[in-house]
């Protein structure tokens, strides 16, 4: 993909734009004041997800409004990019691999830095909502938290489930990742890791967030490439982190070394509960933000959160596999897979074999892949029918199946715990957490075959039918005469 070709419009420069551009197009519905924090103002972003964007302006009464599903379809995340849906994962790709150095505003004249709060309580201060049945309390979950390596000084940021259970103090949950690598390297020096929590980012800096890069590469110059200019940072009042200068919110504080502190159970993306375990805890120091500030909530396991997370993923498996088997043509992390376990591959076949070795190619992409099924180049790896139809027609399990056992998998996946006797309170021991089966599926047809026994059925010219020019539109029917009433 040519750079000249990617110009990402001005409307999704920071959040408040996007908001009003989605308002301006019917997609931001605007609720009512006073909206419960506690399970009722995600049940009605819930309801409105993948269809309106949900403003509450005063949740529970508070100052502060809370904004939630606002990149809750595909179809949003390549209008903000400024391409076409086809073309989505191919602009991120372009954008990961070109990355743009961010630009560091003067001191003091960010808009995330308007105002400070050093005496901080942030139940009062912000409106985190309660979100699922049995969460254990309020959760930040569009938090991007941002840390400097503390021996390379160069920065991550990832979006981590954040339990708020005291006035400055913060339970995170890091998964065996970059901040986590960041959080042990300084506590091996029995050191705190200085972090920022942004809250209130565009849509395309979160995006950003979720690529799948090495280590010791920086989301935020993704981000600025995803923008087509670099992004703009400012400098945090007590460290030296770099957050998105026209951010809404920006929590700063330390993860503190040797200490771990309850959190959970929490509602996750496989749309389960996770365990409560002693976490590593944020120390909060201060919190900046706009004069008016916007909070924004993911309704976990929902098409924000789960978008957010496959996009950015397919993007990375797509670019990995093709430079491997040039015949992969798509992929896609299906929501029923909760845009991380289950992969389509679309892949033009052209010996018998191929697709066992794409396969297992897309098992070494990532860890969470648990299910991984080819279907040729006819079928749309964006419609689930489409699949399952190849699945049906095209798939013998006694030839078809591949198992892996005993293979590393997502420590969030339940059915990896079945057949442990844990009891309530219990988990398993880290280095059993996620241990998983691995199964592939070649739904591909044979590459020779007699006839058209597998050939798709279709009609000639049913693609090129314009229904305005054949619909008579007004016209009714006169039943008894069985004529057309014009």
């Amino acid at each position: 993909m040519n750079a000249q070709h990617f110009d990402t419009p001005a409307k999704a420069r920071d959040l408040r734009t996007w908001l009003a551009h989605l308002e301006a197009t019917k997609r931001l519905a605007v609720l009512r004041d006073g909206v419960p924090l506690r399970h009722t103002l995600a049940a009605i972003a819930k309801r409105l997800d993948g269809s309106q964007a949900a403003y509450f302006p005063k949740p529970d009464g508070h100052a502060i409004p809370v904004v939630s599903g606002f990149i809750s379809r595909r179809a949003w995340i390549a209008e903000a990019m400024g391409v076409e849906q086809a073309g989505l994962l191919a602009a991120f790709r372009h954008a990961a691999d070109n990355p743009l150095p961010w630009r560091e505003v003067e001191p003091g004249s960010a808009p995330c830095q308007q105002v400070v709060h050093t005496d901080v309580d942030l139940h009062a201060l912000l409106p985190i909502p309660t979100h699922s049945e049995h969460d254990n309390g309020p959760y930040i979950t569009a938090g991007l938290v941002i840390a400097r390596n503390p021996v390379t000084g160069i920065q991550n940021v990832s979006i981590n489930r954040i339990q708020v259970h005291g006035k400055d103090r913060m339970a995170i949950l890091m998964l065996p990742r970059h901040l986590l690598a960041f959080y042990k390297a300084a506590e091996a020096e029995n050191q705190a890791l200085d972090v920022a929590v942004v809250i209130g980012a565009d849509p395309l800096t979160l995006l950003a967030s979720q690529a799948i890069t090495p280590i010791d590469h920086d989301e935020l110059e993704i981000a600025g490439a995803l923008h087509g200019a670099p992004l703009a940072v400012s400098k945090c009042l007590g460290s030296e982190v770099r957050v998105p200068a026209n951010a809404e919110i920006v929590i700063e504080g330390k993860l503190l070394p040797q200490l771990r502190e309850p959190e959970g159970p929490f509602g996750e993306f496989p749309k389960y509960y996770s365990a409560r375990e002693n976490r590593e805890v944020i120390e909060v120091t201060a919190v900046t933000h706009r004069a008016n500030p916007i909070f924004h909530t993911i309704v976990p396991a929902e098409m924000e959160h789960l978008l957010l997370g496959s996009i950015p993923r397919e993007a990375t498996m797509l670019a990995h596999l093709q430079r491997s088997f040039p015949g992969v043509l798509d992929v896609h992390l299906s929501v029923g897979g909760v845009g991380r376990y289950h992969l389509f591959v679309k892949f033009r076949k052209l010996r018998e074999g191929e697709p066992r070795n794409v396969i297992l190619g897309a098992f070494g992409t990532h860890y969470d892949i648990k299910q991984v099924t080819i279907v040729d180049d006819d079928v749309d790896v964006h419609d689930p029918q489409q699949v399952e139809w190849a699945v049906a027609t095209r798939f013998q399990a006694d030839r078809d199946l591949i198992v892996i056992a005993g293979a590393q998998g997502s420590a969030l996946d339940p059915s990896t715990t079945i057949g442990h006797d844990y009891g309530e309170d219990e988990v398993a021991p880290p280095h059993l957490q996620g241990i998983s089966a691995k199964m592939g599926l070649d739904a591909t047809k044979p590459v020779a075959y007699r006839g058209h026994v597998f050939t798709k059925v279709r009609i000639p010219g049913e693609l090129e039918i314009d229904l305005d020019r054949e619909i008579v539109r007004g016209a009714t029917v006169d039943w008894h005469e069985a004529k057309v009433r014009p």
